[in-house]
Formats: C-alpha cells, sequence, structure tokens
C-alpha cells in the first residue's frame, strides 16, 4: 500500500450511506487511503460480515480485505459527530428517506454527493438544500452476493465519476467530493450535471434492465441475435428525451467532446465503450442481481423516466415502455427473466 497523502480530506469525517457491492468498495478504498469514514447500510448479515471480517473486495487481478468500520441503519442515532461529506450510494428510490436519516447528522456547510443511477441530485437538494448538494455520475462494475464480500470487475483503474454542483451555492465545493472520489477513480468534473447524470442514464436505459430481462450477463444479452438492436431503439429513445428536456450532449466514460459531437452513433458509442472498458464477460447487471435477490429495481427512475418525457411532450417511447412493463411482471412473479423473454419484448416494442 502506497503511503497516505495528507490532504485536506484527512481531517474530514465521512460517511458511506449504502454500502452495497458499490458503496462497500468506495468505503474500503476511502478507509486505505487513511480517511475517517463510516459505512451505513440496511443489510443486517452484511454489516455484521464486515464487522467480523472486513469488507472483502474480489478483483480480477487483486483480493483486498479491508478492516472498515460499519453499521446499522438503526446505529444513525447514536452518531455524536456531525459529517462534512455524505457518499449517498443506495438505491435511486431510497434517495429521500436516506436523506431524511442523515440530514440532522449532517454538518451545516456539509455535502450530501448522490453517487447513484438516476436523476436524484435534485430530491437530495429538496431535502438538505442546494447550497450542500453534490450530483454525482458513477460507472463501477460490480456485483455482491454473499455478505461482506464484494466482486469488483472495474478497479479503480478502470471506474469513472462525474461531479458537479446542482446550484450556484455550491459551486465551487465540487473539488471536496472529487479529491475523495479520487482514490476510487478516474474523476471529472463538470458544469452541468444534470446532463452528465442523463447520459449516464441513456446509458442505462440502453443496458440495465433491457439485458436483465434476458436473465443474463451484460455481454451474453447483448449478443442474443436481434437484442443490440432493441438496447440501441431504447437508448437512443432515452437521448431523445434528454434533447426534449433541453439537456446538451455530453462526454461520460472518459470519452471527449469530439467523441459524442462528430457521430450519428452516439449510443452505439456509448455502449461499446461500456461493455469493452468496464464490465467482464460474467458482469450481471444491478438490475438483474436485484432479482436474483427478490427485490424490486430502479426501472421506474430508469426507463420510466423516459417514457415519462416523451409522454410530457405528447410522445412516445415504445421500448422502454416494453422494458418497464416486463419489469413490472418480472417484480410481480409473473413472468421470470430468460432468454426467451426477446421474443415478448420484441413484440411490445413494436418490432
Amino acid at each position: 500500500m502506497e503511503p497516505v497523502r495528507v490532504t485536506s480530506s484527512q481531517s474530514k469525517k465521512i460517511a458511506v450511506l449504502g454500502a452495497g457491492a458499490n458503496g462497500a468498495s468506495i468505503g474500503a478504498d476511502l478507509t486505505r487511503a487513511g480517511l475517517d469514514v463510516v459505512l451505513i447500510d440496511q443489510w443486517p448479515a452484511h454489516v455484521e460480515a464486515m464487522r467480523a471480517h472486513g469488507a472483502r473486495i474480489e478483483m480480477p487481478d487483486e483480493t483486498l480485505t479491508v478492516p472498515v468500520r460499519a453499521h446499522h441503519l438503526c446505529d444513525v442515532c447514536t452518531f455524536r459527530e456531525p459529517f462534512d461529506i455524505v457518499l449517498l450510494v443506495t438505491k435511486a428510490y431510497d434517495t429521500r428517506w436516506s436523506c431524511q436519516l442523515i440530514e440532522p447528522y449532517l454538518k451545516a456547510d456539509g455535502l450530501v454527493a448522490g453517487v447513484q443511477n438516476g436523476m436524484t441530485a435534485d430530491t437530495i437538494a429538496e431535502v438538505v438544500g442546494p447550497r450542500r448538494t453534490i450530483g454525482c455520475v458513477i460507472e463501477i462494475s460490480s456485483m455482491m452476493f454473499d455478505p461482506g464480500v464484494v466482486q469488483r470487475h472495474s478497479p479503480p483503474p478502470r471506474s469513472w465519476f462525474a461531479v458537479g454542483a446542482v446550484a450556484p451555492e455550491a459551486k465551487g465545493r465540487e473539488g471536496e467530493v472529487a479529491d475523495l472520489l479520487r482514490r476510487v477513480g478516474t474523476v471529472e468534473i463538470v458544469d452541468d450535471i444534470r446532463a452528465a447524470k442523463w447520459m449516464k442514464l441513456v446509458s442505462n436505459a440502453t443496458t440495465l434492465v433491457t439485458t436483465a430481462i434476458l436473465g443474463m450477463p451484460m455481454i451474453e444479452a447483448a449478443r442474443v441475435p436481434g437484442m443490440r438492436e432493441l438496447m440501441l431503439r431504447s437508448g437512443q429513445e432515452a437521448l431523445d428525451a434528454g434533447a426534449l428536456q433541453g439537456h446538451p450532449v455530453l462526454p461520460i466514460f472518459g470519452l471527449t467532446e469530439s467523441d459524442v459531437r462528430q457521430t450519428n452513433r452516439l449510443v452505439e458509442v456509448l455502449l461499446d465503450t461500456l461493455l469493452a472498458g468496464f464490465v467482464l464477460p460474467h458482469t450481471k447487471t444491478t438490475v438483474l442481481q436485484d432479482w436474483m435477490k427478490g427485490r424490486h429495481s430502479e426501472v421506474d427512475d430508469l426507463n420510466g423516466l423516459v417514457v415519462a418525457a416523451h409522454a410530457r411532450h405528447g410522445g412516445a417511447a415504445p421500448v422502454n415502455a416494453a422494458v418497464v412493463e416486463l419489469a413490472r411482471r418480472i417484480e410481480r412473479g409473473d413472468l421470470a427473466p430468460g432468454p426467451q423473454n426477446i421474443d415478448l419484448l420484441r413484440s411490445l416494442a413494436g418490432g
């Protein structure tokens, strides 16, 4: 392990709220950097496993076991010192109550960074205030099925973040969060975090729920005949929805301005960049992992937002609507994820 760098981050009190696969990876990296960080999660067995054995982070070329300070949600009421920075790494649909839980323990000049999928930044701002809110785009590929054990498929050199303030009152403070996340991966500071988060939603609409419906790892599902076309159509509908809302096209995943401006195949570029640089052949999306665990997915905060955006402008997003419908059937128990679902998906999507 390299010597700890003494920076302004060393004196900050940090919480990672939502210490699942991504959150535990982030918390372990910050702990290894010598920072004052606690991990908070709602899975009791996972918290107890990390307390007993540390967080085990299994990466392609290295496995680390990092002693961490892990807490249950019910422990929050026992905290005595407020946090300077809270990294919120929960599911998008858990954003509001998670912020309400932690807000009393956030310093008056503290920050909450929504290190999440979906368009959660404004929800955070509604709870803790715009001046204490930083939006964030995250791209870490990881899985977790056993308490305390994370399979991280994108180690720090292959993990990527973008951070940005949601309001003028927080401008200039993005670097405080970026400084932390640089211990975890590559970080870019962006001026329009909402647009950057929508670009990530375009990628998510292309991949997360669509491939999960087939019950396969992402790369394997994309190779099923006809599936790549459906994925690209879903992503294009999301890109078009961003334009309807006035979001400019921004580069993510380390792409450049020229990469996204000089192509009419932007969704395909995003897909190929993701598959080549951030996932492994056996990587299952977070949505498929949720379904394997019997959990609700973020479909309403991803593909559902695309459908809603088109509807507000008098249009339709047939592929995303089909994805939402099948996801809801799966979560009701009426349908099982599997490759046979491609015919139903194609039918509902209109071809």
